[in-house]
């Protein structure tokens, strides 16, 4: 077992595969092949008709794992205590499938209770104490078959997050991430690399630099309770996207929803699914969404808590 120790346990509970019942190390988003919920409709499905951008999920229950529209396949881990040859399942479900693998790589441990301090953490990174884990993380990923994308410290930009690396200064994150990347490309040659910010005016502060960013992933994500409190009424997707998207727009590289979701009304919500596959034409570098269907993972601020952006609504599974 490649296994990188000192830290959390994951927090999927069990996956199947093949019959089989593992215990939960691994990383958050392998779905289960034989979801019950695959089948089942719902207006909350974003609407794919051609032409449309590339369309992709985390999809932990397995929602989309019969839908032919679904390219792409995310998952979530984090460098520490990470049962790594669980990639392999991940590797066998995308590739049965025709799906692209996008690998989010969290630079902390899942377990709060091993946490580092930010400081403490930057610290350990610039000065060579977590190459190991790069290495571990990029040297499994080079094994597998699937076209991969991986996704460094997301949404450094956010301030309202719980995220360690959202607590550096723009200098820093760039720092942490060249080195992570400088250290993956040892072992992985033929993977992307995405920068992936929220959106948020001060992104471009964190930009790490052109030969270390393949593509470029943005978070969006509708509310419409948020929407009506704060803006005063409904926001349409492209009126989400737009901001971070100018933003970044001028890096000249490919542009992805990293992260989508929306809940509200059937009707904001039926609007939505028809709207994020669409191709603007204010948007010409947009090349893919990928939904997270799932519960929110962060309690939103100002009490708005855990928005469910899963598309099917089932507590058993």
């Amino acid at each position: 077992m490649n296994r990188i120790t000192r830290t959390a346990v994951f927090s999927v509970t069990t996956i199947l595969l093949s019959g089989a019942v593992l215990a939960a190390n691994s990383p958050r988003g392998i779905p289960d092949p034989d979801s019950a919920t695959a089948r089942i409709p719902s207006d909350k499905r974003p609407v794919i008709n051609p032409p449309a951008v590339t369309f992709g999920a985390y999809d932990p229950h397995g929602d989309f794992s019969e839908d032919a529209n679904s390219k792409i396949e995310h998952l979530f881990l984090p460098w520490e205590d990470v049962d790594l040859s669980t990639l392999a399942m991940a590797d066998e479900y995308a590739l049965e499938r025709g799906r692209a693998l996008l690998i989010t790589v969290e630079p902390w441990s899942w377990d709060r209770d091993w946490r580092l301090s930010p400081d403490e953490l930057y610290s350990g990174i610039v000065n060579g104490r977590y190459d190991a884990n790069a290495a571990a993380v990029c040297s499994e990923t080079a094994k597998l078959k699937s076209p991969v994308t991986i996704r460094f410290a997301q949404e450094m930009d956010e301030e309202d997050n719980q995220f360690s690396w959202a607590q550096w200064t723009g200098p820093e994150y760039a720092r942490v991430y060249r080195r992570f990347v400088t250290e993956c490309r040892k072992h992985l040659q033929n993977a992307k690399f995405m920068w992936s910010p929220k959106g948020n005016e001060d992104l471009q502060d964190y930009y790490p630099g052109d030969d270390v960013v393949d593509e470029i992933g943005l978070s969006v994500f509708g509310y419409q309770p948020y929407d009506r409190d704060i803006t005063g009424g409904d926001r349409s997707f492209a009126e989400r996207l737009a901001p971070g998207y100018d933003l970044v727009k001028g890096y000249g590289k490919p542009i992805v929803v990293a992260e989508l979701g929306y809940e509200g009304d059937q009707a904001y919500v039926r609007k939505w699914a028809e709207e994020v596959t669409k191709i603007y034409p204010e948007f010409p570098d947009l090349t893919a969404v990928v939904y997270f269907n799932d519960r929110e993972v962060y309690p939103w601020p100002n009490g708005y808590g855990l928005p469910d952006w899963r598309v099917i609504r089932q507590t058993t599974n």
